[in-house]
């Protein structure tokens, strides 16, 4: 739905001066930019005390903008003392926009030694914005090489970590190769890679630059952080980029924002403590004072590149107008006929986090398959899962329910996408050793539910060894979350396979050994693997009915894979399963144990007329063993329910087959009968009340007198109390009664 936001209510970002001459006073009086406002929406108890912080910390800035032989720090008081000043304002609530032109431009102009250099670049960290104009006039700085090597490294660190707080990212764009040409520093190297990764646009890819970077490679090596630019720049143009490049990487770049996030980190919290708890979300250039990662839940989209102007002109006028322009700015774009109209012209902002909360940019993913999209956000969803793991970061509990919702957010997105991102899963990866499966629970069950089609062998080690750990030393409730999370994990990989089947298979390129003996094979694996464990769970918790219904729930998928997703596999539940349902004292669970039977019956079929009318042989073809395994079941079944004679019947290794002696031990007196569809412990409370509808005055309670005409009426009865499953294996497996249907 398109979301309108009041033209009274909307905030637009403080434009910065152009010139070096900071204005304060509007600060300094409290007339604070709209960004500010929004964060202070009552009037500060201690007005006096507040008055004179802002006195000092003008008195400071002034100090820093006039002064002009600062000499060294230890031996001057008064550079001591206004230092001191723009940290402790800095911690307490963030710089106003107009300080950073001023304490940028004193950093890097090389007036003061590098320890006031590094502390003032510390000491930057944004109440709302961060001009861009500042910005630009601080990296002239970097062409008279007046500052030190190690502060300029610093002020690139500082910029990767507080682009988002950016206001305008057009002219920084345009620096772009001016930036470039540090890559030449080898310590700089994997921060300006950083920064250019940010900053890189399809126009920004130019042969020369692709040729600068392989030269680098081959002299620095395989370096993280020049493949991911390069992976990048062979995405936008892969006529330039003729190397092959890992298709996956665990961590592109070092963290940047280490010196701030903590500063960054108690502003927003304190920041969050004056605003409502929940605020509707608002597509506006109004920049929210977060971490950088916005995903909190008070997410505004960050602004992209157009001008404010453009902004405030794009209200006035016709949204056409934007669809002969070169970039549409993701602010406006409001409704899905917007979208249609500009999708060729559409710039996402560069905060790919923003992306998850915003129907029409999903809408925009799942329709322009642009790689270099997905590698933006795989990127930066990497970095946040790893940074911000609650169970994986020391210190982080205090964000554990931010970090909940924002996991909420991804899976959404997944749904909404219908496929998992692949930092999810490197993700699950690299965490469930370390996974208590308290924290997060619902929502790393959900991620897994996500997890993109793989090689067994990462599956087995990195995602099944660490989840059977956990499944078998956790609860109950535990074991029925994971084995419902891997059901709906299956069920994505087949309906993937329904989906792509037909037009993979409409491609010249289409292998059907190749691609659909990989689908087969890990769709195996996963079932074995459910199989093992829940036949160890039911073990675990004496067959606990709750348990295997939802074990019975994954395989009523199992059964129907051949008919209903088109995919050459049956695989029979294992005998820890199949017997447990059989002798189940709940007659839900023998009710779909039957159903369950009923449905393999019906696949196998198939799969064999498929194979007589074909008469070829086909790339896959169901095993003898699986034929014999349900043929097995099927006798020890009929049986118990049917023939009174499992006990002698039944042939499978694991199965009911007991000596007659043994069983006369039991002092049980009419043993054979003790499982028919009568005496069964699961079906003998409806024989009870069969008994009492049909011989109301007899108390004796004659189970015997059920036989004959009577046992059909006792099987309609039972059909008649909601036992389709029952009602479907028994007119299908058993010749009697099918013959009965049929001539009626």
């Amino acid at each position: 739905m398109p979301r309108k936001q009041s033209s009274k209510n909307s905030k637009q970002p403080l434009q910065a001066h152009h010139s070096h001459q900071t204005d304060l006073s509007a600060w300094r009086k409290g007339e604070k930019t709209d960004s500010e406002k929004s964060l202070q929406n009552r009037p500060s108890r201690n007005s006096q005390v507040n008055e004179s912080k802002r006195d000092t910390f003008e008195e400071a800035v002034s100090y820093f903008e006039k002064v002009e032989n600062p000499g060294s720090l230890r031996k001057n008081g008064v550079l001591q003392k206004h230092l001191a000043t723009v940290e402790s304002t800095a911690l307490e609530k963030g710089l106003p926009p107009e300080a950073f032109d001023v304490l940028l431009n004193v950093a890097l102009s090389g007036k003061f030694a590098d320890a006031v250099n590094t502390r003032l670049l510390k000491s930057l960290i944004p109440a709302s914005v961060i001009p861009e104009n500042s910005l630009v006039s601080s990296v002239s700085w970097l062409c008279v090489s007046k500052c030190s090597s190690s502060t300029q490294l610093l002020f690139i660190r500082w910029l990767i970590a507080m682009f988002d707080f950016i206001d305008h990212k057009d002219q920084l764009h345009a620096l772009y190769g001016f930036f470039f040409s540090f890559l030449q520093d080898e310590k700089m190297c994997p921060y300006v890679c950083h920064l250019l990764y940010l900053l890189t646009r399809k126009e920004s890819v130019k042969p020369f630059r692709v040729r600068k970077l392989l030269d680098l490679q081959a002299k620095m090596g395989m370096q993280p952080h020049l493949q991911a630019l390069l992976s990048l720049y062979k995405n936008f143009c892969p006529e330039l980029v003729s190397i092959t490049l890992p298709g996956r990487l665990k961590t592109f770049f070092k963290n940047s924002e280490g010196p701030w996030k903590a500063a960054i980190n108690a502003i927003r919290q304190r920041n969050q403590e004056k605003t409502p708890v929940s605020q509707p979300l608002i597509l506006g250039t109004t920049q929210h004072p977060s971490r950088k990662r916005k995903w909190n839940t008070q997410l505004i989209l960050p602004a992209s590149s157009a001008s404010t102007s453009n902004l405030a002109e794009g209200k006035e006028t016709n949204s056409d107008l934007y669809s002969i322009s070169e970039s549409f700015p993701v602010e406006q774009l409001q409704t899905f006929s917007q979208l249609l109209q500009n999708i060729h012209h559409l710039e996402l902002p560069s905060q790919m986090g923003s992306v998850l909360t915003h129907p029409l940019l999903l809408h925009y993913l799942n329709c322009i398959k642009d790689e270099s999209i997905y590698l933006r956000l795989h990127y930066w969803m990497s970095q946040t899962l790893q940074e911000e793991c609650t169970w994986c970061v020391v210190d982080s509990s205090q964000y554990e329910e931010e970090f909940k919702n924002f996991l909420d957010r991804v899976h959404k997105a997944e749904c909404f996408l219908q496929e998992g991102f692949s930092s999810c899963e490197e993700f699950l990866y690299r965490s469930l050793p370390f996974w208590d499966g308290f924290c997060c629970r619902s929502q790393v069950l959900r991620l897994m539910t996500w997890i993109p089609l793989s090689s067994f062998s990462e599956m087995k080690s990195y995602l099944y060894g660490p989840l059977a750990q956990l499944f078998f030393t956790s609860s109950l409730y535990f074991k029925c979350s994971v084995l419902e999370s891997l059901k709906e994990l299956l069920q994505n990989w087949l309906n993937w396979h329904v989906i792509h089947a037909d037009s993979e298979s409409d491609s010249p390129g289409y292998s059907l050994n190749t691609t659909l003996s990989g689908m087969v094979n890990v769709v195996a694996e996963l079932i074995h693997f459910v199989g093992r464990i829940s036949t160890i769970a039911l073990r675990l918790e004496s067959n606990a009915t709750f348990l295997l219904y939802f074990i019975l729930d994954f395989y009523e998928m199992v059964c129907d894979i051949y008919l209903r997703y088109n995919l050459p596999l049956l695989i029979m539940p294992p005998a820890g399963v199949f017997y447990p349902a059989l002798l189940s004292m709940d007659s839900v669970s023998l009710n779909q144990l039957c159903y369950i039977m009923y449905r393999y019956r019906t696949n196998l079929v198939a799969a064999k007329e498929n194979e007589l009318i074909k008469k070829k042989i086909l790339p896959f073809q169901f095993s003898s063993q699986t034929y014999k395994e349900y043929n097995q079941y099927l006798i020890a079944m009929v049986g118990c329910l049917w023939t009174s004679n499992a006990f002698q019947k039944d042939i499978h290794p694991q199965g009911l087959h007991l000596d007659e002696e043994v069983l006369k031990k039991t002092g049980v007196q009419d043993f054979k009968n003790s499982f028919n569809i009568v005496y069964h412990p699961a079906l003998i409370g409806y024989a009870f009340l069969f008994l009492q509808q049909a011989w109301p005055d007899d108390n004796t309670f004659n189970f015997s007198l059920i036989k004959g005409r009577k046992w059909n009426w006792y099987l309609e009865y039972l059909y008649s109390q909601g036992l389709k499953g029952l009602k479907l294996f028994v007119e299908s497996s058993i010749s009697r009664v099918s013959a009965a249907s049929q001539s009626k």
